[in-house]
């Protein structure tokens, strides 16, 4: 684990106009307005290279809208494949900011400072904490997991394995890209939680300075998690943590806390780094001297180290060829993979590098089934 103390400074104007509060900062007034409508789509926002999207869910029954940034060179360069850096939003608008978001990516990639990828936001509502409720009529992990990501990598060139997915997010969004990240090493070659929260053990202990009305707060823990601690628990990044340490050290993780020091959350963002500490995970953990729950203030106080840790986790390798998703085992999901691309020899399944994916790359994926090591 590294851990590090950087100073904040100020993002270009553009960027800096989505430094908005996003915690649990969502208004009383939403909570007796019919908060629990799901929200699945949500108007467009409109950047440079950013697209408005909508797919058909399975998993909510309905369509969902998400928005994607694309790099001049996915036009530039038509059979080239890019990896994806999935941003998830805080609580509230989950619309405002993504086009500074989308500029400030943008000009990052212009600027050298990362490859070209794709930034996909997906619409987690106002305050679906990135989770499946329990009486199931927000299944939003369900949604991200099992229907977005495999509607991007069939509708874009992306390099459509673990090691072409970074996770990101900020506030409820950095909470939950630890809660399906950590879940799902086979999936992200990078998590990265910044300003993360809800991440306390008992939600209903409110951080000092909180902004979130204790209505609001309860109305949450009903809509999210039945009022069930249990299912609260299970759901959570900590316990989630537990159950995959030997997964994500396996599969190499690339894992990140980042916070500003005048954040309320901070306390239980300590915990949670004492708490990855404890497991054995290796993570870095940043603290940006004299910034508050603010994204733009975040992003720029990690300064060049915000890009060194995108550069690392698509640098991730696995232990081996044949572990072609990176899970740290030799599984079904492999052997699928190079079935699902039987005679194509574009991707990691050629395993040979013959130019085919053929019988000889099934016979290594057989002779290296099971366990990494």
């Amino acid at each position: 684990m590294t851990r590090s103390r950087t100073r904040s400074c100020h993002l270009r104007p553009h960027v800096a106009k989505f430094a908005v509060c996003a915690s649990l900062a969502v208004t009383a007034a939403l909570a007796v307005s019919g908060a629990t409508h799901a929200q699945w789509t949500t108007p467009p926002v409109t950047a440079p290279g950013l697209l408005y999207r909508t797919f058909q869910s399975t998993a909510a029954a309905t369509t969902v809208s998400f928005h994607i940034y694309l790099p001049p060179q996915y036009t530039s360069q038509p059979t080239a494949r890019f990896p994806v850096l999935y941003w998830l939003h805080g609580s509230g608008n989950g619309t405002l900011g993504i086009d500074n978001l989308a500029n400030y990516f943008g000009t990052a990639m212009a600027q050298g400072r990362i490859p070209p990828m794709l930034i996909v936001f997906p619409n987690g509502m106002a305050y679906s904490m990135w989770c499946d409720s329990k009486d199931g009529d927000v299944p939003m992990e369900s949604v991200v997991i099992d229907d977005l990501i495999p509607h991007v990598d069939a509708t874009f060139r992306t390099i459509a394995r673990r090691s072409g997915r970074i996770l990101d997010g900020f506030s409820m969004g950095g909470q939950g890209a630890g809660r399906l990240g950590l879940r799902r090493p086979d999936l992200f070659a990078g998590v990265s939680m910044l300003g993360a929260g809800p991440i306390q053990l008992d939600f209903l202990k409110a951080p000092d300075n909180t902004t979130t009305p204790p209505k609001l707060r309860a109305q949450i823990y009903e809509d999210v998690w039945g009022s069930d601690r249990t299912y609260y628990l299970t759901q959570h990044p900590w316990s989630i943590a537990i159950d995959r340490a030997e997964a994500l050290v396996a599969a190499q993780t690339k894992i990140r806390q980042g916070i500003g020091s005048l954040d309320a959350l901070v306390p239980m963002n300590v915990d949670f780094d004492a708490h990855l500490t404890d497991l054995g995970i290796p993570h870095q953990y940043t603290v940006v001297q004299g910034v508050g729950h603010n994204p733009s203030g975040v992003l720029s106080g990690l300064g060049l180290q915000n890009w060194a840790f995108y550069n690392a986790a698509l640098a991730t390798p696995c232990k081996l060829a044949e572990d072609i998703d990176c899970s740290g085992v030799v599984n079904a999901a492999d052997l699928a993979r190079v079935l699902s691309d039987w005679g194509d020899g574009s991707g990691p399944a050629d395993l040979d590098g013959s130019g085919s994916v053929d019988a000889e790359d099934l016979a290594r994926v057989l002779g290296a089934w099971g366990d990494v090591g």
